[in-house]
C-alpha cells in the first residue's frame, strides 16, 4: 500500500505549446517546477497532491506519478524489468488495470507489443505471489499505467488523471468542430483577459470560450464536473480524502454579478448547445446570450475588455473562399465598434488572415489538434493610433 503523503517525480503533460500556461496554474497551485519543456512540467509532489492537481489544472492533459525508473535496453528487457517491480502495493489483486506506452527505442516498432508484455509482466507477478490475477484492458478504466521509453531510459508511471483532464467535463452537446476545453482555457489565458471586464466572443459555437472564461472569473475548477480518476484505484487511496477536496472546490466558487461575458452565435441551435453546456457547468446566469449575425453582437462601452473569435479555417479551396468576406467583416467589425478593446482572432488559416484587414501586434503560437494555428492579437484604438 503506498503512502498518499510519500513525494516523489511527477510529469504533467499538456498538448504542445501549453507549458507556459500550465507553469503558471502550477505556480498559481503552490508548485515549484523543477524542468518545463514543450509538453509537460516536471515537478516534485505527493499522490495526495496530484489529486490536487487533477481537480483544478485547466490546461493539463494527465497528471503522472513516477514508480519506477531504469535503463533499458532493448524488448528484451521490458518482461524482466516490469515485473520486478512490486506492483502488490500499488493495485488490489481484484482491480482492474490497463496500460498505455510512449516509445522511442530502436527495438520497436509496435508500442502495442511493449502494452502487452508490460500487462504479462504484472499479471504474471500477481500469479506467482498470490495465485490470482487482477483484470487488465485497453480502455482508461480502473488503474492506469505509463510507460516512457526513450533510447535506453525508461520510467513508469501511475496515469492518476486516467482520461484526459484537458475534457473538463460539462459540455455534453459538443456541436460543430469544438474547441477542446484545456485549449479554450489556454487561448483565454493568452489574451491575459483579468476576469474584471467585458470577455465578448462573437460566433461562439457551442459555448467553449465563453464557459471557460465563466469558470476562471468564478474560480470553478475542472474538478467540479467529474468524479472519476484513475487515483481512486491505488491502494492507499481514501474517498473521504477525495470528498473533502471537492467540498473546499464548491467552497472556492466566488460569485462575480458584475463580470460581462457576451456570446453570440447566428445559429440558434448552437446557442441552444451552447446554453445547455453553461447550465451543465453552474455559469448559466453569467453568460449572456445572442442570436444574432457577429457584426450585430452587443459590446459594452466601459469597462474596455476583449473580444475574440474563433471562426472557420476552411481547410477547403471553396471554403476557404466564401470565408474571406467573413474575415474582412471580422477586421471591419472591431475596427469600428471595438475600440479600446483588445481584439483576437484564433485561426489555423493565415492566408485568411490576411482579409482582416487590421495588422496584428502579436502571433501566438497553439496547435488545434494536428492544426498550426495562431491567436492573433489587434490593439484597437478609437481614431488614429498616435
Amino acid at each position: 500500500m503506498l503512502d498518499f503523503d510519500q513525494r516523489g517525480k511527477v510529469f504533467i503533460t499538456c498538448k504542445d505549446r501549453f507549458a507556459s500556461y500550465l507553469e503558471k496554474e502550477v505556480r498559481e497551485l503552490g508548485f515549484v517546477p523543477e524542468s518545463v519543456s514543450r509538453t509537460g512540467i516536471e515537478l516534485k509532489a505527493s499522490l495526495e497532491e496530484c489529486m490536487d492537481l487533477n481537480l483544478h489544472l485547466r490546461t493539463a492533459s494527465q497528471v503522472l506519478f513516477e514508480i519506477k525508473s531504469f535503463y533499458l535496453q532493448d524488448a528484451d528487457d521490458i518482461y524482466r524489468k516490469i515485473k520486478a517491480i512490486p506492483w502488490e502495493e500499488f493495485l488490489d489483486v481484484d482491480g482492474y488495470f490497463s496500460v498505455n506506452s510512449v516509445v522511442d527505442n530502436e527495438s520497436i516498432n509496435n508500442p502495442m507489443f511493449v502494452n502487452v508484455r508490460v500487462k504479462d509482466a504484472i499479471v504474471d507477478r500477481f500469479r506467482e505471489k498470490t495465485g490470482r490475477r487482477p483484470d487488465s484492458g485497453s480502455d482508461f478504466q480502473g488503474l492506469v499505467l505509463q510507460l516512457y521509453w526513450k533510447d535506453r531510459q525508461a520510467s513508469m508511471y501511475i496515469n492518476t488523471s486516467g482520461e484526459t483532464i484537458a475534457k473538463h467535463g460539462y459540455r455534453k452537446i459538443p456541436g460543430k468542430a469544438p474547441m477542446l476545453e484545456a485549449l479554450a482555457a489556454a487561448t483565454i489565458y493568452a489574451t491575459e483577459w483579468n476576469t474584471r471586464v467585458p470577455f465578448v466572443n462573437p460566433m461562439c459555437g457551442s459555448g467553449t470560450l465563453a464557459i471557460e472564461a465563466a469558470l476562471m472569473a468564478t474560480k470553478r475548477y475542472p474538478g467540479l464536473y467529474r468524479d472519476h480518476y484513475s487515483f481512486q484505484y491505488i491502494l492507499g487511496y481514501q474517498q473521504e480524502a477525495f470528498l473533502a477536496k471537492k467540498r473546499k472546490l464548491e467552497n472556492k466558487i466566488m460569485e462575480v454579478p458584475e463580470v460581462k461575458i457576451i456570446a453570440s452565435d447566428i445559429s440558434l441551435q448552437a446557442i441552444a448547445f451552447a446554453k445547455e453546456n453553461a447550465i451543465v457547468a453552474g455559469v448559466d446566469h453569467m453568460i449572456e446570450f445572442q442570436v444574432c449575425d457577429f457584426a450585430e453582437t452587443e459590446i459594452p462601452e466601459r469597462p474596455r475588455g476583449v473580444v475574440i473569435f474563433n471562426p472557420e479555417y476552411g481547410q477547403r479551396l471553396g471554403e476557404s473562399l466564401e470565408l474571406e468576406e467573413t474575415y474582412k467583416r471580422m477586421g471591419d467589425y472591431m475596427k469600428q465598434k471595438c475600440a479600446g478593446y483588445r481584439g483576437y482572432i484564433f485561426t489555423g488559416n493565415m492566408e485568411l488572415a490576411k482579409k482582416v484587414g487590421l495588422k496584428a501586434s502579436r502571433r501566438i503560437e497553439f496547435w488545434n489538434g494536428t492544426i498550426d494555428c495562431r491567436l492573433l492579437k489587434y490593439d484597437l484604438y478609437a481614431g488614429k493610433r498616435e
